[in-house]
């Protein structure tokens, strides 16, 4: 079923998920079609007929019951995110994921593992990593940095991975925590193993007393299972991350605007049935505000944030970056990146800008695209008008990249 058009909208005839066009396929060989699957430079969107005042425009959201003002959640990772930050997060309208995993619950004082991570040469990062990630979780921190949170009058977000989530998860909610994320490379809610019964997102769930959000997923089927298991929010990207290295190390992953349009559809099918609207976030491979518009086009409520962050004055990755699977004793799927400091916390999310490169202001960015596509809620935003334009970001650019190769960036 279509949904209702808004003034200024066009609404895209929605395929069932199975449904595959004989025009979007391509044939690798005898007897093997696959499907077309699209990033976000392979898209453009629409201006529509009817545009609004970006003062009107509504950029807020929900989950599990908590309003946010703007749809950006800071990463689970130990760059981005530590008690500081998520505070400050939560004070410019959005909120920030702690790793319960990481070297914010494994050290009484993170500052000398930070410290050194940033001096390492990069060869040795690696190894590195292994080694301070090597020391064990204590319960004690995980339940200090959740009420180091809390007293500061912020909501404490704070991620698991689900093989933890067992003995990790009532720590955290009885520290105080609000929101609980499961996260992983890739989730399911069905996982077969002859060493014995996985942990079930359906029962955590059932066990917690607060909001369960899981990921990552990027498919329609997986993302169905995870929302029929009363999941509050639905994590969308398998190693688009700037840090990520999982697409080249496993070759497993789908393009960021594919990955969303077909957990959205499996989000808007489950609306329909249901009457909950359970929100979608897209995570990793998004560095500028065009990329945050166009997720929320393709159907996130909101967009988790990692290399983006990293970069602010507050994150305690020193101008480093690296992914929750970086430091995997046996198969690290990430890598220690340097993005530099570029600027506050509040200039990247709320400006005003110094730089024009659209890395930013990016909740700006978003409220004036959303404006131009008629969009004046989320929600209205997710039924803007795409196309195809793989040429968009260089059409009668010439004269900004010779200046850019000129400038040496």
């Amino acid at each position: 079923m279509s949904a209702p058009t808004q003034p200024g909208l066009v609404v895209p005839a929605r395929e069932p998920h199975s449904a595959v066009a004989e025009t979007d396929t391509v044939l690798l060989g005898l007897g093997r079609r696959v499907r077309r699957a699209y990033g976000y430079d392979d898209i453009a969107l629409v201006p529509a007929a009817a545009t609004v005042d970006p003062e009107d425009v509504d950029t807020s959201w929900e989950v599990g019951g908590y309003r946010l003002r703007i749809p950006v959640l800071a990463a689970a990772m130990d760059s981005v995110t530590d008690v500081r930050t998520a505070v400050l997060m939560w004070e410019l309208g959005g909120a920030a994921v702690l790793n319960l995993e990481g070297l914010q619950t494994r050290y009484e004082d993170p500052t000398e593992p930070l410290e050194r991570i940033a001096s390492a040469p990069q060869d040795q990062c690696v190894p590195l990593l292994q080694e301070l990630y090597r020391a064990p979780v204590r319960e004690e921190l995980v339940a200090r940095r959740i009420q180091e949170i809390k007293r500061a009058g912020a909501l404490a977000f704070g991620s698991t991975t689900p093989a933890s989530a067992g003995w990790l998860a009532p720590v955290a909610e009885e520290a105080g925590l609000d929101v609980l994320v499961l996260q992983s490379t890739v989730i399911t809610e069905r996982h077969f193993s002859s060493r014995g019964r996985a942990l079930s997102v359906r029962r955590v769930v059932e066990a917690s007393r607060i909001p369960v959000m899981a990921g990552n997923c990027v498919s329609y089927p997986a993302a169905m299972e995870l929302l029929e298991a009363g999941v509050a929010g639905l994590f969308v990207g398998v190693g688009p991350g700037a840090a990520c290295t999982s697409r080249k190390v496993l070759g497993v992953g789908v393009p960021q605007v594919t990955a969303l349009c077909d957990v959205a559809a499996a989000r808007d099918a489950f609306r329909e049935r249901t009457g909950r609207h359970v929100p979608v976030v897209a995570d990793g491979g998004i560095r500028v505000g065009g990329e945050v518009a166009k997720s929320v086009a393709c159907g996130a409520d909101a967009v988790m944030l990692g290399s983006a962050l990293a970069c602010a004055v507050e994150a305690p990755g020193r101008g480093f970056h690296w992914g929750m699977a970086t430091p995997h004793a046996a198969l690290p799927r990430g890598t220690r990146i340097r993005v530099g400091t570029t600027g506050t916390l509040r200039q990247i999310l709320l400006g005003p800008a110094q730089v024009d490169d659209g890395s930013q202001n990016l909740v700006e960015a978003l409220r004036t695209a959303m404006a131009m596509c008629g969009a004046r809620t989320i929600r209205e935003m997710h039924r803007a008008e795409i196309v195809l334009a793989p040429g968009l970001l260089t059409e009668g650019k010439a004269a900004q990249f010779a200046q850019r190769v000129g400038q040496g960036r």
